[in-house]
């Protein structure tokens, strides 16, 4: 008999405490934080979903090959570990290991962009973006018009708009040195990216002579959703349909704290000979020698187990049904999420949920004030906070008010989950007293990591 219950593909071997607070607590501890999330210490947090980046728990397997790892400055054999990892799924010929995903973005732009350049993508992440406008480019997000309405349900939201890419590229001749794909698309909701797309954008860069990159740090997790989803696909492993997207394209930076399943590490990879010394160049400059680039022996080990366990069936099973599980509660009781459930995260339409708060109070901030108030729940604002400030300091609302709920990879189990759907039902009753936010004082760049907010 087949069971419908998909467990844990995991049993538990060493546990961490988390303290619970008081609602007055915590209603002390925001203000002190200036009513910012990340500002919290994180001993102050029931369940932590900040984000799933460097946040999971690593196997057995990973810890006993820590203990293998070696910490030669120069030709490590862990490197050379790391380095097959890579390129089994990658198949691209030059890796370059850095401490996280936003260094391999700095290298990478730092040594292909200049001002006035235009780079497309489906949807730039917020160091992505960043990195892109520090040159003084143009990060041209160009995901497929549905993207944008969270209630839309289509197999492969996160598709970049194929004839949008075209005409960047022909009516800017000369200006866009490179173009990216981010799987799964994590600003639009973490929805995926088909086959066909991939195939499609990688055939169209061909053409005109651009390099297409794959910012892939949840790779596994698209490699899944085109597996249960995509034609042609359902009898080939997570690991074959990896190999086939990534032999569309010339690059890739990942932060292997993602679907690495590490703490810490990323890399930069790449066919261009020329591209790659230039870059491991930079590498030395600032990160370290390309055979460590930032890493400890012992990291490096870590991600090549990861690299190879991510892309087991049934942890991918497991892993986006958990997601799905808290996003068919929340739908069946009218919470209005990005529909369908992303890989990685559950993604709250704030701006649906919250209609009296106009955008300019930062909906989806004052909604993850409330989830933390109300439950210790830490969640991450991807709305106007985070993208509204525009390279010449203007504010332009986002498309999309958006609180992200990101589950760290196996770490919390499905009464967590439950416990979870609790807070934001008792939320979603209480939503007419949640007010909104300003901003108080916030840096010029990435203003949600620090900015000091108030309540309005």
């Amino acid at each position: 008999m087949k069971f419908k219950t998909i467990i844990e593909p995991f049993r538990i071997k060493t546990v961490e405490p988390i303290r619970q607070t008081t609602r007055e607590e915590r209603e002390r501890l925001l203000a002190e934080a200036y009513y910012n999330l990340f500002l919290l210490k994180a001993e102050d947090v029931l369940i932590d979903l900040l984000t799933d980046s460097g946040t999971g728990a690593m196997s057995s397997g990973q810890w006993a090959g820590m203990m293998l790892g070696d910490e030669s400055y120069a030709g490590a054999k862990s490197f050379y570990k790391f380095e097959t990892a890579v390129r089994t799924i990658t198949g691209l010929k030059h890796v370059i290991p850095t401490h996280q995903g936003r260094a391999a973005e700095r290298i990478l732009f730092g040594s292909t962009l200049k001002p006035g350049d235009i780079v497309p993508n489906n949807t730039h992440f917020d160091t992505t973006r960043a990195n892109t406008e520090y040159r003084g480019a143009v990060a041209h997000d160009i995901p497929i018009p549905e993207a944008h309405d969270p209630a839309v349900i289509l197999p492969f939201k996160g598709n970049i708009d194929l004839e949008k890419l075209e005409r960047t590229i022909v009516e800017n001749p000369g200006k866009v040195p490179l173009a990216m794909i981010t799987v799964t698309n994590n600003s639009g909701g973490g929805q995926p990216v088909s086959m066909a797309n991939i195939r499609a954008a990688s055939q169209i860069c061909r053409r005109h002579g651009i390099p297409l990159f794959l910012d892939c740090c949840r790779f596994a997790e698209n490699a899944w959703f085109i597996k249960t989803r995509e034609e042609g696909y359902a009898d080939k492993t997570p690991l074959e349909i990896a190999q086939e997207m990534f032999s569309y394209v010339d690059g890739a930076t990942m932060s292997a704290k993602k679907d690495g399943m590490g703490n810490i590490g990323g890399f930069l990879a790449l066919n261009d000979d020329a591209l790659a010394e230039k870059c491991k160049n930079m590498l030395i400059l600032t990160e370290g020698f390309p055979t460590y680039g930032g890493l400890a022996g012992y990291d490096l080990e870590a991600l090549a187990v990861g690299l190879e366990e991510v892309l087991h069936e049934d942890y991918l099973q497991y892993r986006i049904r958990s997601v799905a599980y808290l996003g068919d509660i929340l739908t069946e009781n009218g919470i209005p999420i990005v529909q369908p459930p992303g890989g990685h995260a559950i993604y709250i339409d704030a701006k649906s949920m919250l209609p009296h708060i106009p955008q300019s109070d930062y909906p989806a901030w004052a909604l993850s004030l409330a989830l933390y108030l109300e439950g210790g729940i830490r969640s991450v604002e991807i709305g106007s906070v985070m993208f509204g400030q525009q390279p010449d300091g203007s504010e332009k609302p986002a498309a999309m008010e958006l609180v992200r709920l990101a589950f760290p990879r196996r770490v919390y189990t499905q009464s967590h989950v439950d416990y979870l759907a609790e807070v934001l039902l008792y939320v979603n009753n209480m939503k007419e007293s949640i007010r909104g936010v300003k901003i108080v004082d916030a840096p010029a760049v990435l203003r949600h990591f620090s900015a000091k907010m108030a309540l309005i």
